[in-house]
C-alpha cells in the first residue's frame, strides 16, 4: 500500500540528502493487540527489504507510529523482530500491535541516525526513549549586520547574521551573563528601531550599562574594540581581556584621568564578579558538554554541564521517558541523538560511560556541525573532576525527583479519594475562559499528570460561535470542540488523550454546561468537577468543589490536596489570560486594511503614511490612491472595489 501524504516526513538538514525508497506493507485485520498478526505484517515487509542501511518505522492499525528504529543492514535488523522469543517483553508487545512499516533508505548508517533522531522527535512513538524537555536552548547573539553590533538573547532558528554563543541551560543564566557582559563591555541591547530614533542616551547608558552609539558618545572603531573584546571574553580568553582592562586602567590613572579610571575599575569588578560566580572551575577544558547518567528503581535521570570557553553556561537536569527494561547505554545514546538535534554540539563530549555506538555518533554529529566531534570518557585530571561532579548531580537530582514523585503520587491518591475515581488520574484537564466585556475571548485548556504539568498539551480555543458575553456559552463551545476531536482522533482511548478528571474554573452554571455538552456527545464516563471561588473569591482557601452529582465539598484550609488544587486552578487561569492579553495586544495593532487581499505591510504602510489613517484610505477616490507612493494601478483599483464594490 503506498504510503500517504501524512507519512512522508518533511525533515531539514541531513535528511533532505536521503535516498528515500519509502513502502509502507500491511496486513489487514484485526486492531487488537495480535503477535501473529504482528510478525505476518513484518514479515511481508521482509520479502522486498533491501541489505542497506536505513530507518523503519512501525505502525499500529491505526496508522500511529509505535517506533522508529535505524540499521546498518535493515534487512537483517527488521529479521530480529521475527524472532520473538528472543525479544524482551517490551518490544514483544511492540511486536503484537504492529500492522504496518515504512521504510526510508539512506546512503550510510550515519545518516541513519540522524533521520532516525529527527522522526522520533517528530512522532514521539510510545516504544522509543523519548527526551521530554522539547524546549529550546537560549543563546547569546552578537549580531553582525550593523555598524553597531547588538547583543541579545536568542532562542529559536539561527537565521540572523553574528556569533552565537550557547547553549545556556536557562534563561536565568543567559540573563545574569547578558547582565554582566552589558557592565563589562557597555555593549547597545536595543532593537535597530530604537537606535536609529534617539536624540539622547537612554537609562542604560546613565547605569553604565551602555556606551550609547546611538547617540555619538563612542565612535565607531572604540565601539569595534569593544565588540572584540566581548568576542574574546565569551571564546574563552578573560585572561587576556582582564590584563587588558587593567592595563588601561593603570595608564589612565596615570595620566591623571580618573574618571576613565573608575569606568575601567568598575569593568573588571564586572569581569572579577563573572569569574568569581562560576559554581564550576572549568578551566582548560575549552568547549565541551558533559553528561553523567543515574538510575533508581527503573527511574532515570541525566544531568548535563555546558562549558563553554572553560566557563560554566549552567546545567540541566533531563528525566527521559520510556525507558522501562530499556538498557541504560541504550538510553543514553538515544537521549544523545534527540538532544543534538535542537542544539549544534561542541567538538568535545565527555560521557561517563562508552557507548556501543560512541564512534558512529561522534560521526553523525560531526557531518551534521561541519567539524569533528569526540565522545570520551576521561579517566583523569579537571575532565574527570568534572565529570564525577556530574555524576553527583545526577544522583541528587534523581532523589529529589523521586522523593518529589513519591509526593505527586500521595497527592493523586487523595484527589482519587476526594472525587470518587477508580485509580489515580494520569491525565487531568482544567478549563477556563478569558475576555474582557466579550471582546477577545477565549478558552484554555491546561494538562496535568504524575509528572507535572504538559505544557506542551495545552490549548487555546478562539470562541468562534457562542456569545461572548455568555461565559456558559463559551464553555459549551470549548468542550464541543474539544470533544468532538477526542471522539474523531481517539475513538477507542488508547492513545493517552482523554482525560481521567476534568477540573472546571467555575460553579454549577459552567458544570452543567459542560456536563450537556458531553451527554449530548454519548460521553457519561468523564468525571467533571467544578472549582468556585469561596465567599472571598479563594483569598481564604474557602473553594468549593461541585461535583456532578450536586453535592459541594470544601477542604480544610492547610489541606495539601486543596493546595495541589488551587496551584492546577492557577495555572489554568495564568495560562487563559496570558493568551487573552496576547490576542488583546495583537488585535490592538489590526487594521482595517488588514481585510484588503493583496495589501501588505509594505503597502498598508506606504496607504497609511499618505492618507493619515484607515477611514480617509476608504474614503479615497481612485485617482487618489493612485497617486500614493508605492501603490500600482491594479492595487488601488483591487482597494477601491473592496470598499466600494455593491
Amino acid at each position: 500500500m503506498p504510503p500517504s501524504k501524512a507519512d512522508r516526513p518533511d525533515l531539514p538538514n541531513a535528511a533532505s540528502r536521503f535516498n528515500e525508497e519509502k513502502q509502507t506493507y500491511t496486513v489487514r485485520g484485526a486492531g487488537k493487540p495480535d503477535i501473529e498478526a504482528g510478525v505476518a505484517a513484518i514479515r511481508n515487509v521482509l520479502k522486498t527489504l533491501p541489505a542497506r542501511p536505513g530507518v523503519y518505522r512501525m505502525h499500529d492499525a491505526r496508522g500511529d507510529v509505535l517506533y522508529v528504529g535505524k540499521a546498518r543492514a535493515l534487512k537483517n535488523r527488521v529479521t530480529n523482530y521475527t524472532q520473538v522469543n528472543r525479544l524482551p517483553r517490551r518490544l514483544q508487545r511492540m511486536v503484537a500491535q504492529t500492522r504496518s512499516m515504512t521504510i526510508v533508505t539512506t546512503n550510510n548508517e550515519a545518516e541513519a541516525l540522524l533521520l532516525e533522531a529527527q522522526l522520533i522527535k517528530r512522532y514521539r512513538p510510545a516504544y522509543n526513549v523519548l527526551l521530554r524537555d522539547d524546549k529550546s536552548f537560549p543563546f547569546i547573539l552578537l549580531r553582525a549586520d550593523h555598524d553597531f553590533p547588538r547583543i541579545q538573547k536568542h532562542r529559536g532558528a539561527r537565521r540572523a547574521k553574528g556569533n552565537y554563543y550557547g547553549p545556556f541551560a536557562s534563561a536565568g543564566s543567559v540573563n545574569r551573563t547578558l547582565n554582566a557582559l552589558q557592565k563589562l563591555f557597555l555593549l547597545r541591547s536595543c532593537t535597530d528601531s530604537f537606535f536609529s530614533n534617539r536624540d539622547r542616551p537612554c537609562l542604560l547608558y546613565q547605569i553604565k550599562r551602555c556606551s550609547a552609539p546611538c547617540v555619538g558618545r563612542i565612535g565607531e572603531d572604540e565601539y569595534g574594540e569593544l565588540v572584540r573584546d566581548a568576542k574574546d571574553f565569551l571564546a574563552g580568553k578573560s585572561t587576556q581581556v582582564q590584563a587588558k582592562l587593567g592595563a588601561q586602567m593603570e595608564a589612565a590613572s596615570e595620566a591623571l584621568d580618573f574618571e576613565l579610571a573608575a569606568i575601567l575599575r568598575d569593568r573588571l569588578r564586572a569581569l572579577t564578579f563573572i569569574q568569581g560566580s562560576q559554581a564550576i572551575n572549568a578551566e582548560g577544558v575549552g568547549d565541551a558538554d558533559i553528561f553523567a547518567l543515574a538510575c533508581k528503581e527503573g527511574t532515570i535521570g541525566i544531568q548535563a554541564f555546558f562549558i563553554r570557553g572553560g566557563q560554566n553556561w549552567g546545567h540541566r537536569s533531563f528525566f527521559p521517558a520510556h525507558t522501562a527494561d530499556v538498557p541504560e547505554d541504550e538510553v543514553m545514546a538515544s537521549f544523545l541523538t534527540q538532544f543534538y538535534e535542537q542544539v549544534p554540539p561542541p567538538k568535545t563530549i565527555l560521557l561517563d560511560r562508552n557507548l556501543e555506538e560512541g564512534e558512529l555518533l561522534g560521526e553523525a554529529l560531526g557531518e551534521r556541525a561541519g567539524y569533528k566531534v569526540a565522545l570520551s570518557v576521561p579517566q583523569r585530571g579537571t575532565r574527570k573532576r568534572l565529570l564525577d561532579q556530574a555524576k553527583r548531580n545526577a544522583e541528587e537530582a534523581l532523589d529529589r525527583r523521586m522523593a518529589e514523585s513519591t509526593t505527586q503520587a500521595k497527592l493523586l491518591r487523595e484527589v482519587a479519594d476526594l472525587f470518587d475515581l477508580g485509580e489515580p488520574p494520569d491525565r487531568i484537564e482544567l478549563y477556563d475562559n478569558s475576555h474582557i466585556q466579550g471582546t477577545n475571548a477565549l478558552g484554555a485548556m491546561v494538562v496535568a499528570g504524575p509528572e507535572g504539568f504538559r505544557k506542551n498539551q495545552y490549548r487555546k480555543f478562539n470562541i468562534k460561535q457562542a456569545a461572548t458575553d455568555d461565559d456558559f456559552a463559551m464553555m459549551r463551545e470549548v468542550f464541543s470542540r474539544r470533544f468532538a476531536r477526542a471522539l474523531k482522533d481517539d475513538p477507542d482511548r488508547d492513545a493517552g488523550d482523554w482525560p481521567d478528571l476534568v477540573l472546571i474554573d467555575g460553579g454549577r452554571g459552567q458544570l452543567n454546561a459542560a456536563r450537556e455538552v458531553l451527554e449530548d456527545m454519548g460521553i457519561e464516563d468523564v468525571c467533571l468537577i467544578g472549582v468556585a471561588k469561596g465567599p472571598h473569591h479563594g483569598r481564604e482557601g474557602r473553594e468549593v468543589f461541585h461535583l456532578m452529582d450536586g453535592r459541594e465539598l470544601t477542604l480544610p484550609t492547610n489541606s495539601p490536596v486543596l493546595f495541589y488544587l488551587q496551584r492546577l486552578r492557577d495555572e489554568v487561569h495564568r495560562f487563559a489570560i496570558g493568551a487573552h492579553r496576547q490576542k488583546r495586544a495583537k488585535a490592538m495593532g489590526a487594521s482595517p486594511l488588514d481585510e484588503v487581499p493583496g495589501i501588505g505591510p509594505a503597502r498598508k504602510k506606504a496607504l497609511l503614511m499618505h492618507f493619515g489613517t484607515a477611514r480617509a484610505v476608504r474614503n479615497a477616490s481612485l485617482e487618489d490612491l493612485q497617486r500614493a507612493p508605492g501603490v500600482s494601478t491594479a492595487v488601488a483599483r483591487q482597494v477601491y472595489d473592496f470598499y466600494h464594490a455593491r
